[in-house]
């Protein structure tokens, strides 16, 4: 943060300028005019720093969310193909198995069968985990709760 010597000016928004008279508790910048129209005009100042602080926090929290989900989504994918590869010898072999009881047309419904409900349950299974609520940034939101009552409290 900038140190601001004493005697210097800060120019707000709207053109105005305020003498700075030095640095205030935790950093804050202290005005000469600590009038209730300067108090608000401060807390609306800080408020807005406040919001991009936050808003800064949130895109990081989900741009690194996203980036998890992308890694997940390419292990999943590069394990499936050799999962797949491996399953089609195994489901050939108790096919193959199954001959010694049943015809070989019988034995590959039954093979079939089995694994569709297995990967019906593991489709499921998968996209309950991808939902909409692994990419919530849930710190940010934390966060802004916990900075809206310490405002509120300080409002008060």
């Amino acid at each position: 943060m900038n140190r601001r010597e004493s005697g210097s000016t800060h120019t707000n928004r709207t053109g105005h300028t305020s003498p700075v008279i030095g640095d205030g508790e935790n950093g804050a910048t202290r005005y000469e005019d600590d009038s209730v129209p300067g108090l608000v005009k401060k807390l609306a100042h800080e408020l807005s720093t406040l919001f991009n602080q936050e808003l800064a926090l949130a895109k990081a929290e989900i741009k690194s969310n996203v980036k998890d989900v992308g890694t997940s989504v390419s292990s999943i994918a590069t394990g499936g193909a050799v999962l797949y590869a491996g399953l089609l010898f195994l489901l050939g072999g108790v096919m193959l198995l199954l001959t010694n009881w049943m015809d070989l047309t019988t034995a590959a419904f039954v093979v079939g069968a089995v694994v569709t409900i297995i990967g019906a349950i593991l489709l499921s299974s998968g996209k309950k985990k991808m939902s909409a609520n692994s990419l919530t940034p849930d710190r940010t939101i934390d966060s802004v709760k916990k900075d809206a009552d310490l405002a509120r409290r300080k409002v008060k």
